[in-house]
């Protein structure tokens, strides 16, 4: 028999081969957590264990598997090449695990459990939160994690179940589709309009101030969406935020470009040359393969996807349907 860690690491997967027949199946979850994250703390904070806990149910695993699984970093924890081997079984072993869970197996009726779905900040507070309840109601024995970030996030270290974004997102395994798109508009408060004035061209917008984004921190370049409507904007106010942005430019502080799920919804703003001046982004959701068939994400995913169709009007003209 070979003594090849890939080798070894297939064999205590096949069940009953090799070391398979010590393996504790409860292991798992503490290898797969620490393999996604990277770091002892932030697979404790998911498990709700303590750290100490995720070192010694992995050590139990590698010594049942007599098996180095992961080297000591400067920055945490990566994966040996028995590890990587290992990684794909585990990943398939937990999605048929919560496939039973979630009612596919029998173990329990409906659809249940977390799901966690990842977007940009405007997105997910101006357009996400307000659908989302409507899931509720469809399974109400669905949980929702709505996260947001600056930086899209990484489904292949299971740092959220599903991803929208307007950047497709990259990773190994990934069932990635556009399911939309929005369009932005330009937005002012009429305080703003009544003291500089409202402009009739696109010409006007020279002798007019601009709220937009920080520019050296922005982490998607996409994002800087102002450029895309006006060449050269004379900015006065720049945040991280966009609903900062909105909030600012409601009080005078210039006009802002905003997606239309966003300024339309805004009654402190109303809309400025909205025929002439737009930009386009397109919407992607990303799902990892090995969850995709898993009832409370599959439910989700077909909740998104029939939201995005029914409000096509709405996030690319700013029409109510």
């Amino acid at each position: 028999m070979t003594d090849r860690p890939e080798a070894r690491a297939d064999a205590a997967t096949e069940g009953g081969q090799g070391v398979g027949r010590q393996l504790d199946w409860s292991t798992l979850p503490f290898f797969l957590e620490l393999a996604r994250q990277g770091r002892l703390a932030p697979a404790a904070r998911r498990l709700r264990v303590d750290h100490t806990t995720v070192s010694r149910r992995v050590a139990e695993l590698e010594k049942s598997l007599d098996l180095k699984l992961f080297d000591r970093t400067a920055d945490g924890f990566a994966l040996t090449e028995a590890g990587r081997g290992l990684l794909p079984h585990a990943e398939a072993m937990e999605a048929q695990a919560a496939a039973m869970t979630d009612g596919r197996g029998g173990a329990s009726a409906g659809v249940q459990g977390r799901v966690r779905v990842a977007s940009m900040e405007g997105i997910s507070a101006q357009y996400l939160a307000r659908r989302m309840p409507r899931l509720a109601e469809r399974h109400p024995g669905l949980m929702i994690e709505l996260v947001t970030s600056a930086a899209l996030f990484n489904l292949t270290k299971r740092e959220a179940d599903i991803s929208l974004s307007f950047v497709p997102v990259r990773g190994p395994k990934l069932a990635i589709r556009r399911i939309g798109g929005f369009a932005l508009f330009l937005y002012g408060a009429p305080a703003y309009l009544a003291a500089h004035g409202t402009p009739e061209t696109p010409r006007d917008l020279a002798r007019h101030r601009f709220v937009d984004y920080v520019e050296d921190l922005l982490q998607i370049p996409e994002v800087h969406w102002l450029l895309d409507a006006v060449p050269a904007p004379h900015v006065v106010f720049r945040s991280s935020s966009m609903y900062a942005q909105a909030t600012a430019a409601a009080n005078g502080a210039g006009l802002v470009l905003l997606p239309s799920f966003a300024g339309e919804a805004d009654p402190r703003l109303v809309p400025v040359l909205k025929p002439h001046i737009r930009a386009e982004r397109p919407i992607y959701l990303a799902v990892h393969e090995d969850l995709a068939w898993v009832p409370r994400v599959r439910e989700t995913v077909r909740f998104l996807e029939e939201q995005l169709r029914a409000d096509q009007a709405f996030l690319m003209e700013g029409l109510e349907g």
